[in-house]
């Protein structure tokens, strides 16, 4: 009879963790349901997501301020255990090393959102070759929409679109004066 010889090596000598680390970065002014379609998406690629919110970077004038961005996407993100929201200020690049990520995370709506993440993720590929870009898609219920006109819409008519969570539709309601009745 053979004997099966069965070697049994020390858990540390096979045990290799490779975990995954994704940036998803952006201004998040304000977050809105496609944002947060993005994540879900992402978090389930990656072992973790850290939501990057750019501490004014862009050189755009945000509407909300730098804690109130952090404090709406915490809110809506907290039942997601595999993501974190932390600011970043500087090179994405740096930021990304610094985290120790591999990985980040653009979401693309329509064509004309692509020229402008193209050229981004070939700077960051020159600045970084270890650093990839990946896009992902929301659902097509949020291709039409963007921060901006989120903005312009609840700023200006106040009207409850459904694009945004519940914290950003009451935050917003606050900037334009609007109560709820």
């Amino acid at each position: 009879m053979d004997c099966l010889r069965v070697d049994v090596l020390k858990t540390h000598d096979i045990l290799v963790i490779l975990m995954v680390i994704a940036l998803y970065p952006g201004t998040f002014d304000p977050v809105t349901n496609g944002h947060l379609d993005v994540l879900s998406r992402a978090r389930k690629l990656f072992d973790r997501v850290i939501v990057s919110v750019s501490a004014g970077n862009s050189g755009k004038q945000t509407t909300f301020d730098l804690e109130t961005r952090i404090s709406l996407l915490q809110e809506n993100v907290k039942s997601f255990d595999n993501v974190t929201v932390e600011p970043f200020k500087g090179l994405l690049v740096d930021y990304a090393k610094e985290m120790k990520a591999k990985v980040l995370v653009r979401g693309l709506r329509v064509v004309s959102d692509f020229e402008y993440e193209f050229q981004m993720a070939q700077m960051n590929r020159h600045l970084d070759p270890e650093l990839e870009t990946i896009f992902l898609m929301p659902n097509e219920k949020y291709f039409f929409t963007s921060s901006q006109l989120i903005k312009q819409v609840h700023l200006y008519g106040a009207k409850e679109t459904g694009l945004v969570p519940e914290n950003v539709f009451h935050a917003l309601q606050s900037l334009s004066g609007v109560r709820d009745t």
